[in-house]
């Protein structure tokens, strides 16, 4: 197929982009449940492979246990075959031990996901029978698959010919594709029985897996039951997956009952659904193998090898195929000899094609999951039919078989077990067409189809009633919808019963009821709100004296009142029903209409109710926090407003007709300021806010909080939720105005109004948080309070003049406050392991304020007001604080940032005891006491400044400090001796700046390296941090202070020498001085010399410094 060709490998998608405060969590949010949202890119630099977890019924990944050496996998160990806590209720499907997958696996998947079948997915199969595709070019296995077409999708399922023919021996079934099979492809077909290795070494690997959840790495006595299920599970595989199979003639049981229930193989057995893009191929893909995670690794999967037989292709692409397709990004090989452990193994996925004796192609895998495809695609063309993907073993020939073509020319057509699962999925995936796309009419010829190939399949002397035979209601649109059609019979019936009929105007059901809302501006925006809501608990609070008001006259008690008001209620659970699928399917618009409908509906009931219900009042209370939740989502997606427009505004027939009848007893305007679409952000939240107190305040009424703590938990959630958006929306108003200020201008009252709306919002949300114990969420928003208080600092430090610009005591109180948050929110929090990743942000947020107090002190020092010594105190004491919570040890993706952090606060403090020192006169105890000071600062600055490979300017600029600092220390010495021990440790640092040259020597060389096409934007992205100019003054200067250490060193050598006679030592460093003295005037003469050139030399120079002081120290030895 030609060498694989090389493709720029496809990085992760972006992340949305931030708001401007710290995201809240939801309740019972988990690392596991966060992560099956997660999309990873392994498919290495020529093939692009991107999986997203769309069902995982696996538990909390647990950190595997790495076993002793010499470990016997022979014996069980003490949690075999045994439920384990730690893997739930999945455990045994996850090490391994379940069956294989059911014939059906594929119609199980394809039910729970039904969105996907027809349109956006290619392949739906379990993960084994992908595998099997792609290695055919490799194996010569046989391979037996069934494949159904529904649209443009394609189910794959295993099609074990020799336990059909099995079966067929004892029931009579299936005799035409023995026949066949017989006639056409192998004359002398016998089962054959797998070996007493296969089921020895899939016990050792189910041992294994055991041992690596268990921990304790012993052998522990097993009890007789599990080594009897073990001993037995060969002879009983084939009765057991048997049974999978349904009879050709009969209905499954879910299809006439409960549509939830599946049985006869029609269920999703897989541990994980996986929505896997393989290049341009998308495939729902079930998958039960184990992953493990924890610790140094998130995610790895675990493969047990015979160290005696070498991996070889079929196996690595086995274990790299299903890394990619679980999202894997390494494996962890264990290798044994004979059953003992002898060594582990770390593997990357993108490595495995690459393994000794292993290596294939991956580019060469793509082309074979494009061709095969592409294949069937052309060749399975009738929906409905079933097809046969056969390759016997040995032969390079792959076949495709119309088997449904070979059945209707047998006696009985329908004797194909595959035709009722095919029947049930077309139906359902016309079904959801109808309710997805019921607004469009292109997509009814489609639909049609489906239909007509789903009865095409049906036998109408025994399924004469199609329609009756499959349930009407399979998803929960299709049954809201049915029960909506009854409620509007209903509401006829009862509507033309009342006597006062004749006197209400005619209404016309194909006529749209103009609904009149008050405009925007005039009710004052968000203020209004506060109006609207007070009429609102008015309201509530008259339903609880039984206040009874009804348009159309009805007599309260009638049946006509009791009829009507269980068919408004009904229809208003139907319509919230309703809204809250739409929500689920991020069809905001839609839902806002539905919860209107909804709130209409129970306006209505309010109107004719005698006698509210606690749990009428309740529903209430839970359409309320649905269209709270509403109306933030179409606050967070405002760029597809006009869809969510569209959407909120269309009206079916029926619903139009629905409101006609409730508009005969009441306005439908109680809940019109919590449904309206606005077009303005700060509405919308606020709007939200408001549903939210609407239902905390519901909850108070009839003790309904305490009978249902698990809703008010989830109200006073979504408040402080809320409350913390409006926080953030208003903190990043006060900021915009701030970065639109001149400097020179003192702060706006917008501003602080702003501030004062940010801070009353914080305030309130960690009240909320705080009394239903979210210890969590209570510190991000405190969190949150401290980043305001941040800047409200940074508002007040713009004023007055640049040049004579001072610290105020503003900025000094704003800062102050915010590290009290700070403070706040860790102590909320109590420890680390509450949540690491919020405790590890509040550190880093807290050790950020510290700093920046202390670097403007620094930087712009309050002299006016306090005294130099004082602000010295101030400062240091802020920076030690600073580095107190900077956590420069912890391996992390924020560790370099605390590791330049911790450097620059080692520097500023060095710096300012060397200023201190220079600038002190008298006393030698403080003298002293700085320089000891500023030396250790400015050594522990150099060491964290080395560890960092982006920082070659800051580690230079400290190194010439340093320098400086010694040059100035030598300035107050008087002895020869002393001059020449501080040369020596001021020279001895120079050499240790050769680390920083040679990494501005590396990125110089890459930029230089780059092809010159004339783009001037590629040499400039070549070296984004390498400031060219900072670099060219910091080697002016570095010259010209080597230049001054040598000559000085030089001089103090000679005359030394003049004294005293025989130091060889003194002799071998004078004469390398020199001679490196005499190099370095030669290169700074040469004025056209490259500023690489010019490191290259300087790079040669202390090297030989360097190598020059070795020398001498062996020449004294």
């Amino acid at each position: 197929m030609g060498d694989a060709k090389e493709a720029g490998a496809e990085g992760p998608p972006a992340g949305a982009a931030a708001r401007g405060g710290l995201s809240l969590l939801s309740q019972g949010e988990s690392e596991e449940s966060s992560a099956q949202g997660s999309a990873l890119f392994l498919g290495g630099n020529e093939v692009k492979s991107r999986a997203v977890v769309k069902y995982s019924s696996a538990p909390p990944r647990t950190a595997f246990a790495r076993l002793e050496e010499k470990t016997d996998l022979k014996l069980p160990p003490a949690n075999w075959l045994r439920e384990s806590a730690k893997l739930g209720p999945a455990g045994t499907t996850i090490l391994g031990n379940s069956k294989k997958s059911k014939p059906f696996s594929s119609f199980g998947m394809a039910y729970d996901f039904i969105d996907s079948v027809g349109n956006d997915v290619d392949v739906v199969s379990d993960s084994e029978n992908i595998k099997k595709l792609l290695k055919i070019p490799y194996s010569k296995s046989h391979v037996s698959m069934a494949v159904h077409r529904i649209g443009r999708t394609l189910l794959l399922d295993e099609l074990d010919i020799q336990e059909l023919f099995m079966r067929s021996s004892q029931t009579g079934d299936w005799t035409w594709l023995k026949e066949f099979y017989q006639r056409l492809i192998d004359q002398k077909w016998q089962r054959k029985k797998k070996s007493k290795e296969h089921w020895y070494q899939k016990a050792i690997l189910s041992k294994f897996l055991y041992y690596s959840i268990n921990g304790d790495g012993a052998a522990q006595p097993v009890s007789s039951t599990a080594e009897q299920q073990e001993s037995s599970s060969s002879d009983q595989t084939n009765d057991s997956e048997g049974a999978s199979w349904p009879a050709p003639f009969e209905m499954p049981s879910s299809v006439s009952e409960d549509p939830s229930a599946s049985s006869q193989g029609l269920k999703n057995d897989f541990v994980r659904n996986i929505l896997w893009t393989f290049e341009d191929i998308h495939m729902l893909v079930g998958s039960n193998m184990p992953i493990f995670g924890g610790g140094r690794y998130p995610a790895v999967s675990l493969r047990l090898r015979d160290n005696n037989k070498p991996i070889n292709v079929l196996t690595g692409i086995d274990y790299w195929l299903d890394n990619l397709i679980c999202n894997v990004p390494e494996l962890v090989m264990c290798f044994h000899v004979n059953g003992i452990v002898q060594k582990y193994e770390m593997i990357k996925t993108e490595e495995i094609p690459n393994l000794e004796n292993s290596n294939f192609s991956t580019k060469v895998i793509k082309d074979i999951a494009q061709n095969i495809l592409s294949f069937l695609k052309s060749n399975c063309t009738k929906e409905g039919h079933t097809y046969w993907l056969f390759k016997a073993s040995g032969s390079d020939i792959v076949k495709l078989y119309d088997l449904t073509t070979l059945c209707e020319e047998t006696e009985d057509k329908y004797q194909n077990p595959f035709t009722m699962p095919v029947a049930i999925l077309l139906y359902k995936v016309a079904c959801n067409m109808m309710m997805k796309k019921n607004q469009n009419k292109k997509h009814y010829g489609t639909i049609r189809t489906l239909l007509l190939n789903c009865l095409k399949l049906l036998d109408k002397s025994r399924h004469p009633q199609p329609s009756c035979a499959f349930p009407v209601c399979h998803d929960t649109e299709e049954r809201c919808r049915l029960v909506l059609s009854y409620v509007l019979e209903g509401l006829k019936s009862v509507d033309s019963s009342i006597k006062k009929e004749s006197d209400l105007p005619a209404a016309d059901p194909s006529t749209p009821i103009p609904l009149k809302y008050e405009d925007e501006s005039s009710r004052g925006g968000p203020e209004g709100l506060e109006k609207q809501m007070a009429l609102f608990l008015d309201k509530m609070g008259s339903l609880q004296k039984g206040n009874y008001s009804s348009q159309s006259g009805m007599i309260p008690g009638s049946w006509q009142h009791k009829m009507k008001l269980q068919l408004i209620l009904k229809s208003s659970k139907a319509y919230y029903v309703l809204s809250d699928a739409a929500m689920s399917l991020q069809k905001y618009g839609r839902a806002l209409r539905y919860i209107k409908l909804a709130l209409q509906s129970h306006d209505t009931y309010c109107c004719l109710c005698t006698n509210m219900l606690s749990e009428v009042l309740l529903f209430l209370s839970q359409y309320l926090t649905l269209c709270g939740d509403i109306q933030l989502m179409l606050a967070q997606n405002a760029n597809n407003r006009a869809a969510h427009l569209e959407e909120f505004h269309y009206q079916t027939k029926e619903d139009q007709e629905i409101l006609h009848s409730l508009h005969r007893e009441s306005s439908c305007q109680g809940f019109a300021w919590a449904t309206d679409l606005s077009t303005d952000l700060e509405s919308q939240l606020s709007v939200s806010c408001k549903c939210y107190e609407a239902a905390n305040e519901i909850l108070q009424f009839s003790d309904l909080k305490s009978q249902n703590p698990e809703h008010y938990v989830q109200v006073l959630k979504r408040m402080g939720n809320i409350r913390n958006e409006i926080g953030v929306f208003y903190m990043n108003q006060a900021a915009a105005l701030q970065s639109e200020r001149l400097v020179s201008k003192s702060v706006s009252a917008a501003e602080q109004q702003l501030w004062k709306k940010s801070f009353s919002c914080f305030e309130k949300g960690i009240h909320n948080f705080e009394s239903i114990e979210d210890a969590t969420n209570a510190a991000l928003l405190l969190c949150n309070t401290g980043r305001l208080m941040r800047i409200c600092a940074q508002a007040h430090c713009g004023a007055g003049d640049e040049l004579k610009r001072e610290f105020s005591p503003e900025e000094g109180l704003y800062y102050n406050k915010a590290i009290d948050y700070y403070l706040k929110a860790l102590r909320s929090l109590g420890t680390r392991d509450i949540h690491p990743a919020v405790w590890d942000s509040v550190n880093w947020e807290l050790s950020t304020t510290y700093f920046t107090m202390a670097t403007l002190q620094q930087d712009y020092a309050p002299l006016s007001r306090k005294a130099q010594e004082q602000i010295e105190k101030e400062v240091s004491e802020a920076m030690m604080k600073s580095l107190k919570y900077c956590d420069v040890d912890s391996v992390s993706a924020r560790q370099p940032l605390c590791q330049y952090r911790a450097a620059t606060i080692h520097h500023r403090l060095a710096s300012m005891y060397h200023s201190c020192l220079r600038n002190q006169v008298g006393d030698e105890h403080l003298r002293k006491q700085h320089r000891v000071l500023a030396d250790l600062h400015y050594s522990k600055a150099a060491k964290l400044f080395q560890l960092l490979k982006d920082a070659p300017c800051e580690l230079l600029r400290v190194q010439l400090e340093r320098v400086a600092f010694a040059e100035f220390q030598m300035t107050s010495q008087n002895s020869n001796v002393g001059k020449l021990k501080t040369l020596s440790g001021a020279l001895d640092i120079m050499v240790r700046t050769e680390h920083a040259f040679q990494l501005i020597q590396k990125e110089l060389i890459e930029e230089f390296g780059q092809p010159k096409s004339g783009d001037a934007a590629a040499a400039a992205d070549a070296s984004p941090s390498l400031n060219r100019e900072e670099v060219m003054k910091l080697l002016s200067i570095f010259e010209s202070r080597l230049s001054f250490l040598l000559l000085q060193s030089i001089k103090l050598l000679s005359s030394t020498k003049k004294k005293t006679s025989n130091n060889i030592e003194d002799d071998t460093i004078l004469k390398t001085n020199k001679h490196i003295y005499s190099q370095l005037l030669r290169a700074t003469a040469n004025k056209t010399a490259t500023l690489l050139e010019r490191i290259n030399v300087i790079v040669h120079l202390l090297g030989q410094l360097a190598a020059g002081s070795a020398a001498s120290s062996n020449a004294v030895q």
